[in-house]
């Protein structure tokens, strides 16, 4: 069996900093004469052929990541990278590493410990720190050196880091730049490529803060555009001054708010656009860089947030009637973008910031700009309103009750939620799965509020089921009637076309699923909505539709109302003989083994091992014939034995009444007794009975609740020769020791429908007079003389 530990996959990083997959195989290490040293070797899995094979060269840095991968370079700008399939294959292969290394394996990576002794490690640190050369042009390569030579180096990065903060070192190296770059000195501006890139990887804030100032970070971003890998500079520079556009939508009076915008901005470009791609070594090694991305957005929120006169502004032109469609555009977009930077803060921090904008009115706003038929502008209002949800749904739920006693139902803002959802022209319906996932938040009880003086679920959910139900099942309404779906439904912002093509058969599911979300959360309100409005009997009518993934929703509404086993909802299902549409769709279906064979045998099933009896009775009744040749499964006719036992019961009232007696508490005894006493009677030999022995001795219970059993004694008296029939044996108990427990086994048999109870004539003298004779003792165990017949 194949080595699954030491199974690989081999990467290499290429020019566009990229990892590139070379193929799977096994690594194994061994000594290569040829390398003259231990080496990784990997073979690939499909024809042994060579995929690596690399020396273990001791001053190389190997670093393991996420317990299952290895990385380090082979050589400058080649990096390559083992993925195992197993933690353990990484382990074996990283002590290999590590020992001829002399490293601990404990570690994660092999250079990052300092080869000097304790010694000269305190000297270093005690020394007084890095001396940098001069900034001079002449120089930069030996500065371009320094910087390289100190990025694996924690302690060494410390004290460059120092150096250059103290210096002032880097506005010389700009000034520098300036001067390479108009004497067109390539070899000067690749050097101070290779220094900017390096002091990006010291991973300091405080370099960061003088490299992104106003006056350093175009230059910044021009030393960045000599790539030496590049045959030409790139033009970032001319991309931010020309191309890119700030737009000021609403005029920002704060220069220090203008300047902080600005400089994320740009920061951004370069984490994004200029800096390369880092190599799994320099992953860490800009983290500040991210912190800085980061907590430059808090700021901005946070100035915007408190400036209340450009807030004021940007809500009064979002609902103004004047406002030209492009601003208006750019206004939501403005807003979308500074609701995406508040996903930022903090928790604290964004309570505050969304509650400001609900001060502001941003409900009301966007209650305006979704009833607009910008397309663009609706679909960034959306994405608003779900960043709204997410975070305070009961805020949500509270602005909309409060509408709804000013305001029509054709205007609430979560009716117009519902038609754009219903109208969404995008084929495969994006729009209209976002919005119905904001409906499902809005609905779901889960994280509705409870307080002493009110609650938020009757409330909400009898406003919604009031005003907008209707709504929301309109477009299932008007597809499911009789008539030939040639109407339109017409709202008020578009008309719904009703067919059975793939786009209206998505927007019905995606209804009916968030119906069947209803059945499960909602009590009352839902099952009222659902036999009011006939709704199960239309959502059945899909079960015809060509679409398997709609016929599958319509299966799955009946059965969460079928799991509910609420005799409301069952009785509406027999009245209206629901089961029907069911039993056509398994028809149709044939002998197709598919989901919606599975789905409706499930149903079938889940009624019979239930035992639902109302509904068993109902499917035996109405379509036993349509159903009793199917037999690759015993479901239905596990059914119709259901419903033979239930008819058996009522025709036998006596054996019902049994049932009952012995179900009461009163006559119940310990459930490891009973056991014990089945065990024993089942294990013993009848040869070694000898009469009058008890099979079972009576326990101290029994003999205390000896006049509570009474009623069991005379019944089981009456009936003291009694056939138990099983699987087409009879087996003849000439007496009882056990009532309760000979009742128990009775009825155990009663319910699968494998017994029955019957009086055994007397066969012939013998037995009659042992009969006499044995009346006047205890009753013995079932004896050789008992009669066996099939």
């Amino acid at each position: 069996m194949t080595d699954t530990r030491r199974r690989v996959k081999v990467y290499t990083l290429n020019e566009d900093r990229q990892w590139d997959d070379r193929g799977t195989g096994h690594v194994s290490s061994a000594y290569v004469e040829r390398l003259k040293g231990m080496s990784l070797l990997v073979r690939a899995e499909s024809d042994g052929s060579l995929l690596l094979e690399s020396k273990i060269n001791p001053n190389t840095a190997y670093q393991k990541q996420q317990d299952t991968l290895i990385v380090w370079s082979e050589a400058e700008n080649y990096d390559l990278a083992l993925s195992f399939q197993e933690k353990a294959g990484c382990d074996e292969i990283w002590e290999k590493i590590c020992q001829v290394q002399g490293k601990d394996p404990s570690v994660d990576i092999t250079q990052e410990l300092i080869d000097e002794s304790e010694e000269e490690r305190f000297d270093d640190m005690s020394s007084p720190g890095l001396e940098l050369p001069p900034c001079e042009l002449s120089r930069l390569e030996e500065v371009a050196e320094l910087v390289a030579s100190s990025l694996p180096s924690p302690l060494r990065r410390e004290k460059l880091s120092l150096a250059l903060e103290n210096e002032g070192y880097i506005r010389k190296l700009l000034e520098l730049f300036r001067v390479c770059e108009d004497l067109e000195n390539r070899e000067g501006l690749h050097h101070l490529y290779d220094i900017i890139k390096g002091i990006f990887l010291l991973n300091r804030t405080a370099l960061f803060e003088v490299m992104f100032s106003e006056e350093c970070i175009m230059d910044v971003i021009g030393c960045l555009e000599f790539d030496p890998s590049l045959p030409q500079p790139r033009r970032h520079r001319e991309f931010l001054t020309t191309t890119a556009r700030f737009k000021e939508v609403i005029p920002i009076s704060d220069p220090e708010l203008r300047q902080k915008i600005h400089q994320t901005y740009r920061v951004q470009y370069i984490q994004d656009m200029v800096l390369p791609t880092p190599s799994v070594f320099e992953e860490n090694m800009l983290s500040t860089l991210h912190s800085f991305i980061f907590f430059n957005k808090v700021e901005i929120v946070g100035m915007l947030q408190d400036d209340e006169k450009f807030l004021t502004e940007l809500f009064a032109q979002l609902t103004d009637e004047a406002t030209d469609d492009d601003k208006r555009h750019e206004l939501v977009n403005f807003l979308k973008e500074f609701c995406a930077f508040s996903q930022t803060l903090q928790p604290q921090n964004r309570d505050a910031f969304f509650k400001t904008l609900s001060n502001m009115g941003i409900l009301p706003a966007l209650e305006v700009i979704l009833g607009m038929d910008d397309v663009q502008v609706r679909g960034a209002a959306t994405d608003i309103f779900s960043y709204l949800v997410e975070y305070n749904p009961s805020m949500v739920r509270e602005f909309v009750m409060q509408e709804s006693q000013q305001n029509d139902d054709d205007i609430l803002l979560i009716n117009l939620i519902i038609e754009h959802m219903i109208c969404d022209t995008d084929p495969e319906l994006g729009g209209a799965v976002q919005l119905m996932g904001l409906l499902r938040t809005l609905v779901d009880p889960e994280n509705m509020l409870a307080t002493a003086n009110k609650t938020e679920k009757t409330e909400f959910l009898s406003f919604f089921y009031k005003h907008c139900m209707h709504v929301l099942s309109a477009p299932l309404l008007a597809n499911t009637t009789e008539e030939k779906p040639s109407k339109a439904l017409q709202t008020s912002h578009c008309v719904f076309v009703l067919s059975d093509d793939f786009q209206t058969c998505q927007l019905l599911a995606l209804i009916v699923e968030l119906l069947t979300f209803c059945v499960e959360h909602h009590t009352y309100h839902i099952k009222n909505y659902i036999i009011n409005k006939d709704i199960l009997r239309r959502v059945l009518v899909l079960t015809a539709s060509q679409h398997a993934f709609l016929a599958l929703c319509a299966l799955r509404f009946m059965r969460k109302i079928i799991g509910l086993k609420d005799e409301f909802y069952n009785r509406y299902i027999m009245r209206n003989f629901l089961f029907e549409p069911v039993v056509k769709a398994f028809l149709n279906n044939g002998s197709r083994y598919n989901l919606i064979n599975s789905a409706v045998i499930e149903m079938f099933e889940y009624v019979r091992v239930e035992d639902v009896k109302s509904l068993t009775a109902h499917i035996i009744e109405n379509y036993w014939k349509a159903l009793e040749d199917v037999d690759y499964v015993q479901t239905f006719k596990g059914l119709k034995l259901r419903y033979e036992q239930q008819r058996e019961r009522q025709d036998n009232p006596k054996l019902d009444s049994m049932r009952s007696i012995l179900r009461n508490h009163r006559f119940r005894r310990d459930a490891r007794t009973l056991e014990d006493e089945e065990e024993m009677w089942f294990n013993t030999d009848e040869e070694d009975l000898e009469d009058g022995e008890a099979v079972v001795p009576p326990s101290d219970k029994m003999k205390s609740d000896e006049d509570l059993m009474d009623p069991i004694s005379k019944f089981m008296e009456r009936k003291k020769r009694t056939l138990l029939q099983h699987a087409g044996g009879i087996i003849l108990m000439s007496s009882y020791y056990d009532p309760l427990f000979v009742c128990k086994m009775l009825l155990t048999l009663l319910d699968g429908g494998l017994v029955g109870l019957v009086d055994y004539p007397d066969d012939d003298e013998e037995d009659e007079d042992e009969e006499d004779a044995d009346s006047k003792e205890e009753s013995p165990p079932l004896s050789k003389k008992s009669k066996l017949s099939s």
